[in-house]
């Protein structure tokens, strides 16, 4: 592995190319996706139209937190922004494509951006299944429940705990593992065969 130093961005680039997550509990409430209006009658996991650039705050503690493309603007400057907007969508849009023909959708992934010798260049995992939301192309279905192999799995289970996110975390069990772990070697065979 080859470390170099850049200059870490701020922000965490999400594209989301189907709605779930975040963007669905907005689109419950507001109707919208990222202040978006989307249509009325959208499933979860539908796919959108085209990919949503839909920025973060990287915060150091607590939770990333949303932010408006001028927000963006307004703490890297307009051109860095275009530049991260058109770089995580064109990455994201080819890793679709690539793992849609080997039976996988990414429903959403978000990267990160630093600057080194003045340019843009990524300086975090990538389409991994702890970055992205990897779902079994053959078994999806938009509304129903979503077969995965990313870290959706482990979220369910601690939802279901009734943790309420402060310290200590539960103890994951030996079997949560080992079923995240299956999934995870599943979508590896899938998108390296």
């Amino acid at each position: 592995m080859v470390v170099k130093r850049a200059k870490r961005i701020d922000v965490e680039c999400i594209c989301r190319g189907h709605i779930t997550g975040s963007a669905w509990e907005e689109y419950l409430r507001t109707g919208t996706v990222f202040g978006l209006k989307m249509p009325s009658d959208m499933k979860e996991g539908d796919q959108f139209k085209e990919p949503i650039f839909t920025p973060t705050t990287k915060a150091e503690e607590g939770h990333d937190e949303p932010i408006t493309i001028k927000e963006m603007e307004d703490m890297i400057g307009k051109e860095l922004t275009a530049e991260l907007k058109e770089k995580t969508i064109t990455l994201y849009s080819y890793a679709r494509d690539y793992a849609k023909q080997r039976g996988i959708i990414i429903a959403d992934t978000k990267m990160e951006f630093g600057i080194l010798d003045d340019k843009v260049i990524l300086i975090d995992e990538l389409l991994t299944p702890d970055s992205s939301r990897f779902w079994d192309g053959a078994l999806f279905e938009p509304g129903k429940s979503i077969p995965n192999f990313d870290k959706q799995f482990i979220r369910d289970w601690v939802q279901n705990t009734g943790w309420n996110k402060e310290p200590p975390a539960p103890q994951i069990p030996e079997d949560i593992v080992t079923k995240t772990i299956i999934r995870y070697k599943e979508a590896l065979n899938r998108l390296t065969k």
